[in-house]
């Protein structure tokens, strides 16, 4: 089973308690063992900091950090492994202003679950919260716990 990601840029701090129950049930009873995840914004990190603190206790799971734009040769990001990346076919050709949203469409085609902290409704985050829900996928949103 496949889980991906959808959050605001900015969150509170204390959702990690919560996000590490969710992500340690996703895998213990659930049967998840890939998950991809953004790179924009503070959701996204502290999904990719559980990711990789839980990969030791549970080695058999992978995690992928999925890009909405190639990476620039002179981005200080260049001393980044890019290992654990995945650049979706066709971004390429997507304008920058739509690269986001096609990423994330990418993501949530090929996702089980979607694990959200949307507090709004307004926003990318709510809007492929709804799409998810829409497209019948288990969405459990961080911020109604």
């Amino acid at each position: 089973m496949i889980c991906t990601f959808f959050g605001h840029r900015a969150i509170p701090k204390n959702i990690e308690n919560e996000l590490q129950i969710v992500l340690i049930d996703l895998i213990k009873n659930k049967d998840v063992n890939l998950f991809y995840v953004g790179n924009n914004g503070d959701f996204d990190a502290l999904v990719r900091k559980e990711l990789n603190l839980l990969k030791s206790t549970f080695p058999h799971i992978n995690y992928y950090v999925v890009l909405a734009y190639m990476p620039k040769e002179n981005n200080i990001l260049n001393t980044y492994n890019f290992s654990d990346t995945i650049y979706p076919d066709g971004l390429e050709f997507t304008p920058p202003k739509y690269a986001i949203d096609k990423r994330n469409r990418w993501m949530l085609n090929k996702s089980d679950y979607v694990v959200t902290y949307v507090k709004t409704t307004f926003g990318g985050a709510y809007k492929f919260k709804k799409l998810a829900e829409k497209k019948g996928k288990t969405v459990i949103n961080l911020a109604d716990k």
